[in-house]
């Protein structure tokens, strides 16, 4: 890659967060300085994660409203009220299951080769043993397979590491409030024809336990979220 510590790109990271205190503080430590702002979206917590990500060095915003999309989409409303131009926005989850440091591969084929938006996808070969559930697995093989079969989309996982160029984030006015946001936003990617890629990255075994894949009613509400939005955009 080219030396991206001197591109006129700004670039924000997205946390969202909820219950992450062990964690949450690795995260935005591990997070390459080429990031302009890491914005850690404090989700109705009740241990210390605001506090550790400020001492980390993040901003933090307070979403009292549950849910993973709500969380992103406060996010989103932050750096639309900045001053500043953003160009790419990077998200990333706060339990310390992806590698941050690999955020110089997800951004490269934004800034190189003009791509709108790229997933890091979480190939079982990088992947730590038992980092993700079966039903995580038989999830994202049962999305990714209705995707293409419905929208001969190329997608292979539904991973929340990713990077989007704001413009382009911009446009694809998200909306889901809880489980579907990731979906929502392969899906709409596909609808509205922006350039997209994969990239192979390495996924670990989480800091504590899963709010949705470890649990049976996230699981199944995840799945049910997921699965509304593929038919609702594949038959619209």
């Amino acid at each position: 890659m080219n030396n991206l510590n001197q591109t006129n790109h700004s670039i924000k990271v997205i946390i969202p967060a909820y219950n992450e205190e062990e964690s949450i503080g690795n995260v935005i430590r591990d997070i390459p300085s080429i990031v302009d702002e890491i914005i850690v979206v404090n989700n109705n917590s009740t241990d210390a994660t605001s506090q550790n990500a400020l001492e980390a060095g993040a901003t933090v915003l307070s979403e009292p409203k549950s849910g993973y999309g709500n969380a992103c989409l406060k996010g989103i409303d932050y750096i639309k009220h900045q001053k500043t131009e953003t160009a790419i926005v990077v998200f990333l989850d706060g339990d310390y299951s992806d590698y941050p440091e690999e955020l110089h591969k997800i951004i490269a084929p934004i800034i190189e080769d003009n791509i709108d938006f790229v997933i890091g996808s979480r190939v079982e070969k990088f992947r730590e043993k038992g980092a993700m559930q079966p039903q995580q697995i038989f999830g994202n093989w049962l999305a990714t397979t209705l995707m293409r079969i419905f929208l001969k989309s190329r997608f292979t996982d539904l991973g929340p590491f990713r990077a989007i160029k704001y413009s382009t984030l911009l446009s694809l006015k998200m909306e889901d409030q809880t489980y579907g946001w990731t979906v929502e936003m392969q899906l709409k990617i596909l609808k509205q024809n922006f350039t997209y890629t994969e990239i192979p990255v390495k996924y670990r075994n989480r800091i504590g336990v899963s709010k949705v894949s470890g649990t049976i009613k996230g699981s199944i509400f995840a799945g049910i979220k997921i699965l509304t939005w593929i038919f609702k955009y594949s038959f619209k």
